[in-house]
């Protein structure tokens, strides 16, 4: 049977711990240094509560160790990769190559997307190197997944929702060329988010003003049936950066969704953790952060990818904007014309438009009904598609109904000789306990009632699990029960659980192939900064064919040459056409 697990970022050990309670299987997260985002450190204090939380889910911890050293760190790095080891991490993502060769890194390591692994030979370089999980390239086509989950034994991992690089990963020298700071270091500045002037090599403007590099956000949930049928068994959530709102929703979402999916075939998949979660609220990623979504090239086919109109996130269209009423010193007011009935705007929702400029956000101070006051929008007018990228009454959901997630628990207790409990418990996931409690108490006048009061005491929540008394045997004279006290009822359950808690989750450790320090492609940071022509990231995204201008697929008659223009800096685009690729060169 084929365990599907849902790996949820975290920024920090908070998030991790509600993206556990919201369903996750997996979280990753990075300590202090050499994560491929810098602003997301973790101290190991915090990563070991983390560990500790989520291993009574049979959640695990990855640890992101997917930068590369510069000479002189290798000290450092085997200093903090021992340290997220012995605070309990489950296995770590890594794009350096010296990590695989170390002989006392002992739990498993998943090679990155910052690999650059999109084809067969490359997903078995990684595995014969020691890595027991692959992690693809975002722009590949469901039948390219499919090659390569056959063609290897490890496990393969595929990202499903979140922000899209519009270069492949691991291979966008893009930041480090424009300001300096390293993709690979963890300093990405998203130069692929600025706006640029198209360009042709006559200098006129095509287009100007515009984030010609910027895609939409993944979003895979409709595809995850044909995704694990493929053979992929990890489902990867991008957003380290991203807040706890944000997490929860989308965790939960996909989780929901898996769920289905394993109930549509119990026989085929299971979840990889334990667990049931309860309560909290009902998804919707149209309100959390997006640029629009899109299923990228899983199709084998182009699509409209870009989101150059708006990099940033415009949210859900709501309506359009009717009667604007400006009062100079007082700020404006105007009305919606909603798209769908049923909708309510509330005090600080945030809102985006559409201009010729990009997008221009602004806070609704007061909604009374669908009237907005707010201070004067310029580029506001009649008939305007209004978005609505932050919803208070939303947010206001996602903070105060929280999710619960608890292990069930079928309790079988025997009572025999002098009033002698054997409590024998079983979890979801097939931990046992058998622990006796003995008694010296009277015996109970009502039998209905003690045995009432039993179920209901030890049939209570204790810490993250959830007991149901599924069998009660009294082999005592007369059948008879003692005399026990709710608080005494309580105590047992809690014991109970204490005795569950002290089961550890079994760990993965690897088992280490003849290996090298050394990994094709990956032997040490490279700089462009200055590199007149060389390929600054090469991509499956066209702009040629985004503008209708592709000579391939639509017919066109292309300029010669093409540069985006940003503050003067320029960049030339090249297009390979037997691949179907565009790269973005220095001049």
């Amino acid at each position: 049977m084929q365990a599907l697990e849902l790996l949820a970022p975290a920024r920090n050990k908070e998030i991790g711990i509600a993206a556990i309670d919201c369903g996750a299987d997996a979280v990753y997260i990075a300590g202090p240094d050499f994560g491929a985002r810098k602003a997301a450190g973790n101290s190991f204090e915090d990563i070991a509560e983390l560990c500790t939380y989520a291993h009574r889910f049979g959640v695990r911890i990855f640890v992101t160790f997917n930068t590369l050293w510069r000479d002189g760190e290798e000290e450092e790095a085997h200093a903090q990769l021992l340290r997220a080891q012995e605070a309990g991490a489950d296995a770590f993502i890594i794009r350096e190559p010296r990590i695989a060769a170390l002989e006392d890194i002992t739990v498993p390591i998943h090679a990155s997307t910052q690999c650059a692994i999109r084809d067969v030979a490359r997903a078995r370089l990684f595995e014969s190197l020691g890595c027991e999980r692959i992690i693809l390239e975002r722009e590949l086509s469901l039948a390219q997944i499919r090659e390569i989950c056959a063609a290897v034994s490890c496990e393969v991992e595929c990202f499903v929702h979140g922000a899209l690089c519009v270069g492949y990963s691991g291979e966008c020298r893009l930041s480090e060329y424009i300001d300096g700071r390293s993709a690979d270091r963890g300093e990405c500045i998203q130069a692929c988010r600025s706006l640029y002037d198209l360009v042709d090599g006559d200098g006129h403007v095509l287009v100007r003003g515009k984030a010609l590099l910027s895609l939409k956000d993944f979003n895979l949930k409709a595809r995850l049936e044909e995704l694990a049928d493929a053979g992929v068994c990890s489902f990867k959530i991008e957003g380290r950066l991203k807040n706890a709102s944000y997490v929860k929703n989308v965790v939960r979402d996909y989780s929901l969704a898996l769920d289905a999916l394993v109930a549509k075939y119990p026989e085929r998949y299971r979840r990889a953790s334990w667990g049931e979660v309860t309560g909290g609220f009902t998804p919707d990623t149209a309100k959390t952060f997006n640029r629009g979504y899109t299923e990228l090239f899983l199709d084998g086919k182009r699509g409209k990818w870009s989101s150059m109109d708006a990099p940033k996130s415009m949210g859900e269209a709501v309506g359009t904007v009717q009667r604007i009423r400006r009062t100079p010193g007082q700020g404006m007011q105007f009305g919606v014309k909603p798209l769908q009935q049923g909708l309510e705007l509330h005090n600080g929702d945030g809102f985006a438009i559409a201009t010729a400029d990009g997008v221009t956000g602004f806070r609704g101070d007061v909604c009374e009904g669908l009237q907005v006051r707010c201070k004067d929008v310029p580029d506001l007018r009649e008939g305007m598609t209004l978005y609505r990228n932050i919803s208070t009454a939303f947010e206001k959901i996602l903070d105060t109904q929280a999710c619960r997630r608890e292990i069930p628990v079928r309790l079988s207790v025997r009572v025999h000789g002098k009033y002698v409990l054997d409590v024998h418990a079983v979890t979801q996931d097939g931990r046992e306990v058998l622990s006796p409690f003995h008694t010296d108490v009277e015996t109970a006048e009502n039998r209905e009632r003690a045995e009432a009061m039993l179920r209901e005491q030890l049939g209570k929540r204790s810490g993250v699990y959830r007991f149901v008394v599924d069998e009660l045997l009294v082999e005592t004279a007369g059948g008879k029960l003692p005399l026990l006290s709710a608080a005494t009822l309580n105590g047992i359950r809690r014991l109970v659980a204490e005795d569950l808690d002290s089961i550890p989750m079994e760990r993965r450790f690897r088992v280490k192939p003849g290996m090298t320090n050394k990994m094709p492609g990956m032997t040490k940071e490279p700089s462009f900064a200055g590199s007149t022509g060389e390929s600054l990231l090469r991509s499956k995204y066209c702009i040629r064919y985004e503008l209708g201008l592709c000579p391939k697929h639509q017919g066109a008659k292309p300029p010669q040459e093409l540069f985006l223009v940003n503050n003067g800096r320029r960049l030339a685009l090249r297009f390979d056409c037997a691949a179907c690729e565009m790269t973005v060169n220095a001049i």
